[in-house]
């Protein structure tokens, strides 16, 4: 096979773990450097029934980007950020390229790339096509999908087509499935074909933002306030919620940058835009709710939003820590990402502590996008029987949440772990649908098999 594959036990080790706590090790992994190279990679995996799995930064939570058997296919050397035209306002590049590195370059032309990743500094744009990656942004903006105007893909044949969006406002020709082929493959994990390179929508960068750290002395007034923010005329670009155990990881690891020792929630919004920030009306909304407007703080400059930024991301990263040292014992972290109508979430998260506690489980740390009504649940598992308690009662927590009219996966995909839960969301014809695009785009069955389906 080509030079590109590679057998040898270290290299093949160094593709085993991804953010999800599992390890697999896969029989080989390639490498390829050009688009050429992936497609010969993909034919010779055809023609021999070789299963063969993408992966860009292996920052997946659902272990979607590791395999314990085929070829692991590593998209990271093709990086390169190809043409960005800030006139139309658009980026090409290739998949292994980081989400942050696209941002740089956009903001060096005063443009944005919306999607905001909390792994930006280590997930790649085709990985974040393949999970339909969001963010904290993602309240205004959208996640990824909204973003992607046109895909270079090789199908499980090797052969490569070319995708880009219709622009046209009416469409009635067809099923509505098949109106925008690009949608197949954003969120698609890998499993209907390997995207090489993209053109991403860019968007102006605001002239100015402000964050806002506004702290709560209960959960409820905090969630109040999400609704509330949401309901107003407000327009926030995030509204992230911390409680109290998130409020001590992220203190553990950048001091009291957001809030004052000992609060109990806090809401991290920001407002983006021009003209002057409307301090005032936030400030009257957040008094309205309950807030502590004494410890209220307004993070103005960069440097301080990155520090913003800096602290809630120390919450995921310090928890998959705490989870890969229970690895040796059978445990990990075992995390949530569902949703619910953002006006139910203060219900959700009620229902799932209520849960929890039942079943005599440490709580977990809960944080996230509150403005979308999507949480993440934080445990960690301490060996293997904690892991099959915990996740008896996550799932007892999805059945409620879709009860709500909510969904059991709302950023980070189904990949392998989650693919239990899909069947209480999904009909066995909305299923079955599912079966027969991959049935019809993948016969061999060779394309990240173990992801979704």
């Amino acid at each position: 096979m080509t030079r590109a594959l590679a057998r040898d036990p270290a290299l093949r080790e160094g593709f085993a773990q991804d953010a999800s706590g599992l390890r697999m090790v896969p029989d080989a992994v390639a490498r390829p450097a050009t688009h050429e190279e992936t497609a010969d990679i993909v034919r010779e995996c055809a023609a021999s029934g070789t299963a063969l799995t993408p992966a860009g930064g292996q920052t997946s939570t659902t272990a979607a980007s590791i395999a314990d058997h085929g070829v692991l296919l590593s998209l990271r050397s093709m990086d390169r950020v190809l043409d960005l035209d800030p006139r139309a306002r658009t980026v090409r590049v290739e998949a292994g390229a980081l989400v942050a590195d696209v941002k740089r370059a956009a903001a060096a032309e005063g443009l944005l790339f919306a999607p905001d990743p909390t792994s930006e500094e280590s997930c790649t744009i085709g990985g974040a096509i393949a999970c339909n990656a969001s963010g904290a942004r993602t309240l205004r903006y959208g996640a990824t999908r909204a973003h992607v105007r046109a895909l270079t893909v090789v199908l499980a044949s090797g052969e490569t087509i070319e995708l880009r969006r219709n622009p046209l406002e009416k469409n009635t020709v067809g099923y509505a499935l098949v109106h925008d082929p690009i949608d197949w493959f954003v969120g698609s994990e890998g499993t209907l074909g390997v995207v090489t390179r993209a053109e991403l929508a860019l968007l102006p960068l605001p002239e100015r933002v402000v964050g806002l750290a506004v702290p709560f002395a209960s959960e409820r007034d905090a969630l109040r306030f999400v609704v509330a923010a949401r309901e107003s005329s407000l327009a926030p670009r995030c509204l992230e919620y911390f409680d109290t155990l998130a409020l001590v990881v992220a203190a553990g690891a950048h001091g009291d940058r957001l809030c004052a020792p000992g609060t109990a929630s806090l809401v991290y919004a920001e407002d983006a835009g021009r003209g002057d920030v409307p301090l005032d009306e936030w400030l009257a909304l957040a008094e309205s709710c309950g807030a502590v407007t004494d410890d209220l703080r307004v993070l103005e400059g960069e440097a301080a939003l990155r520090e913003a930024r800096e602290a809630r991301h120390a919450v995921p990263a310090t928890m998959n820590e705490r989870g890969a040292r229970r690895r040796p014992y059978g445990g990990r972290k075992v995390s949530t990402d569902w949703a619910v109508p953002f006006r139910r979430l203060h219900e959700a998260i009620a229902v799932a502590r209520e849960l929890a506690g039942r079943a005599g489980i440490e709580q977990a740390v809960i944080y996230g996008h509150a403005g979308n009504g999507h949480p993440h649940q934080n445990f960690i598992a301490e060996d293997a029987d904690a892991v099959v308690r915990i996740e008896r009662v996550v799932e007892e927590t999805l059945r409620s949440v879709i009860a709500m009219g909510g969904t059991v996966a709302a950023e980070h995909g189904i990949g392998k772990l989650k693919k239990k839960w899909l069947p209480l969301q999904l009909s066995e014809l909305q299923r079955s649908a599912m079966r027969a695009m991959k049935n019809d785009l993948d016969p061999k069955g060779i394309l990240a098999p173990g992801n979704v389906l």
